[in-house]
């Protein structure tokens, strides 16, 4: 059986079978295969075209569109940091660039161990103690180049 990136190439084919003729099938399709492997690979977004009836271009497009579909595999835990003004005066920026030099990537990267991604976000409803960031599913507040390192367990 041919496998595309850990999913057998017969799951993707049914996934499209059972949402080709779906009005709007394609974020269920989407949705579909990101929660099997964790991210849409880009080399069977030719197959998701073909199989929906639409061009490459398309497919692409909502993928690049929608912040929760990534074509590329995501770290064990995704560190969120707000970018809303808020958070900038209080010195998010700062963070910002202590965060991507320690992990040693930019917005959208996944650190080489696999362990984080980092993405932007750009309002996480903590303004009044700000910045603020989001590790997991936990928020947290009032963070600083040495508050950050104290979450990561790295003091």
């Amino acid at each position: 059986m041919s496998v595309v990136n850990s999913i057998p190439a017969d799951v993707i084919a049914l996934a499209i079978k059972k949402n080709a003729e779906k009005p709007g099938g394609l974020m269920p399709l989407l949705h579909e295969i990101q929660g099997e492997l964790g991210f849409i690979p880009k080399n069977i977004v030719p197959d998701i075209a073909r199989g929906m009836g639409l061009s490459r271009a398309e497919v692409h497009g909502v993928i690049g569109f929608y912040h929760d579909f990534h074509d590329q595999p995501r770290g064990e835990t995704t560190i969120h940091l707000c970018r809303a003004e808020a958070c900038q005066a209080m010195g998010s920026r700062r963070l910002e660039a202590h965060v991507m030099a320690k992990l040693g990537i930019g917005f959208g990267g996944t650190t080489e161990d696999g362990r984080y991604s980092l993405e932007p976000v750009y309002c996480l409803g903590n303004c009044a103690c700000s910045p603020s960031i989001r590790i997991g599913d936990d928020v947290f507040a009032r963070v600083d180049a040495d508050r950050f390192d104290e979450l990561l367990g790295e003091t």
